[in-house]
């Protein structure tokens, strides 16, 4: 199987010659991951060997592969501008990612109804798309197995996140106070966050 036989499973169809072609200018290793629990992809620069290497989970529908892909690049083109003289997820990279979005953003590529979710968090991209409740639950609405998501159980439920079992407290804007069982400490999940429910 070749590159874009390849790309063709994971992109949406009108996405893979640009996204092919950001990977042949850029040329990083370019690698699809099982899931991961703490993150839907990462970039990384070996400066040992000089290579750029971007992940992306394999289990992502089409739409939040290219999401996170082009999340992804947007890190090496800042790289490649500024090395590590600015925030990983600044003013600079917010520009390199909206820039790398634009050709995308059509209804040939994503549905309408998504389309303005997308256009919407690119006023101001946030490290990660799960940040932005609208889109997130948009992108959900295309996934063939969709998992259960913390605003969709109630309150005074337990529920797994990874490994870790927590408690459900009160709603604070986007985010849900949650008591980790073992170390009784308290956290801000994301309503949006794909949890399992403890029965």
């Amino acid at each position: 199987m070749n590159n874009r036989e390849i790309l063709q499973r994971f992109f949406p169809p009108l996405a893979v010659d640009y996204c092919m072609k950001l990977w042949q200018h850029h040329g990083f290793v370019f690698r699809i991951k099982r899931k991961r629990a703490t993150k839907l992809g990462d970039y990384k620069y070996d400066p040992r060997s000089r290579k750029h290497t971007i992940t992306v989970n394999n289990d992502l529908n089409p739409y939040s592969f290219l999401i996170t892909y082009i999340h992804e690049v947007a890190h090496l083109v800042t790289y490649k501008k500024h090395k590590r003289s600015v925030p990983p997820h600044g003013r600079e990279w917010k520009n390199s990612f909206k820039e790398l979005m634009i050709p995308l953003l059509n209804t040939t590529v994503f549905p309408q109804e998504l389309l303005k979710h997308v256009v919407h968090y690119l006023r101001n991209p946030s490290a990660s798309s799960c940040n932005d409740h609208n889109l997130t639950m948009a992108l959900a609405g295309y996934d063939t197995n969709r998992s259960t998501v913390l605003q969709d159980i109630e309150l005074g439920s337990l529920f797994r996140l990874g490994k870790r079992t927590f408690k459900k407290e009160a709603l604070k804007r986007t985010r849900y106070i949650c008591l980790e069982v073992k170390s009784g400490k308290r956290y801000l999940i994301s309503k949006s966050a794909s949890v399992d429910k403890v029965v």
